[in-house]
């Protein structure tokens, strides 16, 4: 069963462009599913493997109080996983076809106030220490481009641009697909003194390509900048559930509360598909009926 799983990770790695995080998240779906067939004594083999096992999989699933969307997700990287032992002529038939999707309700992303935002980006200039340049960098450009926190932890010197009149960073974001984001002023500035003043001081190899590196001087983690923000939302008295991706929702939602057109936003996430940007349409939307409320004279 492992060679089989091996060799589709490996086809999602080399054919499809798949990062890394997803993959070690199929790996980790699978292989929940092969415990679970082996613990029921049906961990013979893949081609061994109905359409019933799968939902009662799907049921184990639910009665354990996994989420929707955990579910929905599980069942995705099934399906992509049975798909590919089909088309590879491992299987004769696929016991996934018209096995009914986990219905997920539509989640609103959370988003934090612009003076939340400031409020946050305010932390890290409470010290001059290198690690709160960094940190004060890393929050700025977060907030200004609306990249995702992998994308941050990847950026290498090269991708950033802070000379002339157009300062951007170049981002690999899903599927390999390169974007260039355009930032603004004070991201340039934070970027700039990280770069003067602190990272030289970080760095302990000359020849580091990181942008952002630890107290090692290697590059900094994901897990690293989330517990990061963690500590500087808690200063900040800011809600429990503020992550990396609460600064991303917050950027879409702003930009378009400030008249950025959706086709420009959905850009700059670095979205395929603009019905994924339309989400944050809902809540931009709040906020003008907001405005509508107060200031139409008829307005109860």
């Amino acid at each position: 069963m492992e060679n089989h799983l091996s060799s589709f990770l490996d086809f999602l790695s080399a054919e499809k462009g798949a990062s890394s995080n997803t993959i070690a998240a199929y790996r980790n779906d699978l292989e929940q599913l092969a415990d679970y067939l082996k613990a029921s004594g049906n961990g013979k083999g893949w081609e061994k493997v109905d359409r019933m096992l799968i939902q009662d999989f799907i049921l184990n699933l639910k009665q354990r109080k996994y989420a929707e969307t955990t579910v929905a997700r599980k069942v995705a990287a099934i399906r992509s996983f049975f798909a590919f032992l089909s088309a590879e002529g491992i299987l004769a038939d696929n016991p996934t076809e018209g096995l009914a999707s986990p219905r997920v309700g539509k989640m609103l992303p959370k988003a934090i106030t612009p003076n939340e935002v400031d409020e946050l980006l305010e932390q890290p200039c409470k010290r001059a220490t290198p690690e709160a340049k960094r940190d004060r960098a890393m929050l700025e450009l977060l907030y200004a481009t609306g990249m995702r926190v992998t994308e941050l932890v990847s950026l290498d010197l090269a991708n950033v641009n802070v000379d002339g009149r157009n300062p951007s960073v170049r981002c690999t974001g899903k599927g390999a697909k390169e974007r260039i984001i355009p930032i603004h002023e004070q991201a340039t500035e934070a970027l700039v003194e990280y770069l003067t003043e602190a990272r030289p001081l970080m760095v302990r190899n000359k020849n580091e390509k990181a942008l952002f590196v630890n107290r090692r001087g290697e590059r900094l983690t994901r897990q690293g900048f989330w517990l990061i923000l963690k500590g500087y939302a808690k200063a900040a008295n800011l809600r429990d559930d503020v992550t990396p991706h609460t600064l991303r929702h917050s950027f879409a939602t702003h930009m378009l509360r400030g008249g950025m057109p959706l086709r420009h936003v959905q850009e700059m996430l670095g979205h395929a598909n603009i019905s994924t940007t339309q989400i944050y349409t809902h809540l931009a939307t709040e906020h003008v009926r907001e405005v509508y409320e107060k200031a139409h004279p008829r307005a109860v």
